[in-house]
């Protein structure tokens, strides 16, 4: 069973993939953590020395390639993932059980307020501009995130009810 997790920073995508694994089974990939092995430096570094085209290309090689290679599998994507060349309809191609975990803006503000120093993106903006980045970002990438299989909302719930709901409709 492949499963792929798709949504913005902050969404929970890592915490919910975790959780599912264990319960499930399966290995649990991090796109992000995969790429940073494969190419022996950070995310960050790799996008501060080598920059987002290269990122970009590479996160798309890496996708195709956990995609191809594994059978039994929860994948967490970047929160650009989606967003880029043909990656989301590579996931879509590849399983039925692609899940976009929907938070609000103000949830989401309220999560990555408590880990903006590891956030390259969201690190240098201020606190009360933060909700319209986000906002202005999810705007742009609604488009690709709503094409997942299966949208979980995820306001108000604690990661393990969203397992939960997340396992009643696995195909």
């Amino acid at each position: 069973m492949k499963i792929v997790l798709i949504g913005y920073m902050g969404s929970g995508k890592s915490t919910i993939g975790k959780l599912l694994s264990q319960k499930r089974n399966l290995e649990f990939i991090d796109l992000d953590d995969y790429i940073g092995q494969a190419e022996k430096m950070s995310v960050s570094d790799i996008f501060k020395n080598k920059g987002e085209l290269y990122f970009r290309k590479k996160e798309y090689e890496y996708l195709n390639e956990v995609l191809a290679q594994n059978d039994n599998f929860i994948l967490s994507t970047g929160g650009g993932t989606p967003c880029y060349g043909n990656n989301m309809q590579a996931m879509l191609e590849k399983t039925e059980n692609t899940f976009y975990l929907k938070v609000s803006i103000p949830q989401l503000a309220k999560r990555l307020l408590k880990e903006k120093d590891e956030r390259p993106l969201v690190r240098n903006i201020p606190e009360e501009e933060l909700p319209e980045f986000i906002g202005k970002h999810l705007f742009e990438r609604s488009y690709f995130y709503n094409q997942a299989n299966k949208v979980i909302s995820c306001d108000g719930k604690d990661p393990q009810e969203i397992v939960t709901e997340m396992e009643s409709i696995l195909i």
